[in-house]
């Protein structure tokens, strides 16, 4: 629930009207395709999770196989990519919350928001688990009405606004080709960036692994579940949309969900779907806190971060680093002020930048640990990533080509990310440079002493 809780927010609720807006129905092979990376890199992630838990997820498993640079480098890209979705989630909380009250400034609606989930992780993980299940719980939920309801539309034809919901709504007899890419097949391949973030948070299943019980039998079974399921509610779901009301109806300033449901005459279905969404939102704020507070732990415990970012309360939470992720969202909450129309599209690209090296790192520590297997280093785990290795050089070949493919975006909101690369690059590689020599030579996770210490005291 808690993968499926990541996964499923700000992307899919706002972000797929948008990108039906800009690229039409060929939104259903870019989710297909995205969605098949996706699954690979759960697969190779599985794989690492199972041959040995770790509390620092795939920031371990970076250090361990790729080297201790790699690991500095996935954790704090990871923790860029959860700091502007939060941003982004924020952001849409404030649109959200338009539909209902129009003349609250947006910025407020995201404080709001922020300071709830922020109580509620700084409070305990119990408390965190059981909102976002039952965060994830209603949006399953609600895809899965929406999911039905959408079938019964198209299968008995019925009538919404000025047409009738039906496959017509497909096609409109320009040729296959035209019907599925009306604005060019390169801006569907430029969407590709956006929709790889629409995915974004599927790695939450390996950063809960370690506070999960028995994980070495729960994790192989949920990451199998999660892939199937997140593909039915994406691309099933932009499928239904597409064949129920006119591609270009959808736009990027409300939810294509809410737009169907109000539709169909019964004002009370879409503002309904409105509090789904919002809480859609709200949970992947939640999960981003929860992510970024461990992933920071992790780092500190090897003086990769700062110091104060491993700090524990007396109720086993990460508070050092909730509180520094919190501070980003502040920032946010300030950009939604400044240019509220904006700030959603810039996070989100900037974040699945970060989403894009994040999931790079897995395949190649995945690729890495299964050379040390074929050595007999190592003993290979059961759960085995499907056609490795060579489906870990494609999906790293398709992320690149996702990288290359921003640089020429006509929207500066997309290109943005591009440009941002060598300030990332040049951060990244001062960062390293001024923390490498206070790296410890062992493994703060494997040490036993380590297990009797407070985390928050120096080794």
């Amino acid at each position: 629930m808690i993968a499926i809780g990541g996964a499923i927010g700000v992307g899919l609720f706002l972000g797929a009207g948008g990108r039906l807006k800009d690229i039409g129905p060929s939104l259903i092979l870019a989710y297909l395709v995205c969605g098949l990376c996706a699954f690979f890199v759960m697969r190779a992630l599985g794989e690492l999770v199972v041959y040995r838990t770790r509390s620092g997820s795939f920031v371990s498993y970076s250090r361990d196989f790729i080297g201790p640079w790699a690991g500095f480098v996935t954790g704090w890209m990871f923790w860029v990519n959860w700091a502007f979705t939060g941003i982004a989630e924020l952001t849409a909380i404030g649109v959200y919350m338009h539909k209902w009250l129009p003349e609250m400034p947006q910025w407020i609606s995201a404080l709001i928001a922020l300071v709830v989930v922020f109580a509620a992780n700084l409070i305990s993980v119990k408390l965190f688990g059981e909102l976002e299940f039952w965060f994830s719980m209603i949006k399953v939920l609600a895809i899965s009405i929406f999911l039905v309801t959408g079938l019964y539309l198209v299968v008995t034809h019925a009538s919404i606004g000025t047409g009738h919901a039906g496959p017509e709504n497909l096609f409109t007899g320009n040729g296959l080709f035209g019907d599925f890419f009306p604005n060019g097949f390169a801006i569907a391949l430029l969407s590709l960036q956006a929709v790889i973030f629409a995915y974004n948070g599927v790695e939450m299943v390996g950063i809960a692994a370690s506070e999960a019980k028995e994980p070495k039998k729960i994790i192989p079974r949920a990451i199998n579940s999660v892939a199937w399921r997140i593909g039915l509610f994406y691309c099933g779901s932009v499928l239904l949309l597409v064949m129920i009301l006119p591609w270009t109806m959808y736009g990027p300033d409300e939810s294509p969900f809410v737009l169907v449901f109000s539709s169909i005459g019964v004002p009370a279905a879409g503002h309904i779907m409105n509090l789904v969404v919002i809480t859609a939102a709200w949970s992947s704020v939640n999960s981003g806190l929860y992510s970024t507070s461990r992933i920071m732990h992790g780092l500190a415990a090897v003086k990769q971060a700062p110091a104060f970012t491993a700090r524990i309360s007396k109720r086993g939470v990460p508070v050092g680093g909730l509180i520094l992720t919190t501070i980003v969202y502040v920032f946010g909450v300030v950009l939604n002020y400044l240019v509220p129309q904006q700030a959603f599209d810039i996070v989100v690209n900037i974040a699945g930048l970060g989403t894009i090296i994040v999931w790079s790192s897995f395949l190649v520590a995945n690729i890495r640990m299964r050379a040390m297997a074929a050595r007999g280093e190592l003993e290979p785990p059961k759960f085995r990533m499907p056609f490795a290795p060579y489906s870990n050089y494609i999906t790293l070949a398709f992320l690149l080509m996702v990288v290359v493919l921003i640089a020429f975006a006509k929207d500066f909101s997309q290109r943005v990310s591009f440009y941002a690369i060598p300030v990332v690059v040049i951060a990244l590689f001062v960062g390293w440079r001024a923390v490498r020599n206070k790296v410890p030579d062992f493994d703060p996770e494997l040490e036993p002493a380590s297990a009797s210490r407070d985390a928050s005291q120096p080794d």
